[in-house]
């Protein structure tokens, strides 16, 4: 007579003996979370994915002496409008102190100030980046940067240093652009009827 399958089973299994209870281990749930170490490299990676406004280059600046004065002009800006920036005629109608902030911090608040100065029609703004006699590794990093982020912006025309009333060779005035509210009010102002 043939055997069933339940029989060839227990037959097979005969010889089989079961686990100590010290050789079983059980998973717990903790051992199923993510570790700490996890949880901070997933957060970082989602936030690499996130959509960064700021364009503002962080890659490789030509250091400037801390002495060195700075000067930007777009084409298109007036000489005269030019040297009355130069020259601390027109007035400043906000600052941004960017002395002893880290990098990334004066990045990002150079950044939303100009915005921010553009959509309320401000002109005219004085900027406090130092130096930078003391910064390390190099000196006159921010500085640097300040030259290379300015020329980056559309909204900006125009930057000078400043006179040594408002910070010399650590300062400089910028002049930015009219917003589009602004020109439309200047045209209207300005037609010739």
């Amino acid at each position: 007579m043939a055997m069933t399958d339940e029989e060839l089973f227990l037959a097979s299994m005969g010889d089989v003996v079961p686990l100590a209870k010290s050789n079983i281990v059980t998973l717990s749930k903790a051992q199923h979370d993510p570790s700490i170490a996890q949880l901070q490299r997933r957060l970082a990676a989602e936030q690499e994915l996130e959509f960064d406004p700021n364009y503002l280059s962080t890659e490789f600046v030509d250091l400037l002496d801390p002495h060195d004065q700075l000067s930007y002009k777009k084409s298109g800006v007036q000489d005269g409008v030019f040297k009355n920036l130069r020259l601390g005629k027109y007035q400043v109608d906000a600052t941004l102190d960017l002395l002893g902030r880290p990098f990334r911090e004066a990045r990002s608040a150079l950044f939303e100030f100009i915005q921010d100065c553009h959509k309320r029609n401000i002109r005219v703004i004085l900027l406090r980046h130092g130096k930078g006699l003391n910064s390390k590794p190099f000196p006159a990093i921010l500085k640097s940067y300040c030259n290379k982020w300015l020329r980056e912006m559309p909204e900006i025309l125009a930057f000078h240093s400043a006179l040594s009333c408002h910070g010399g060779s650590g300062a400089s005035y910028v002049l930015l652009k009219k917003s589009d509210e602004k020109k439309a009010e200047n045209r209207e102002l300005h037609a010739k009827r």
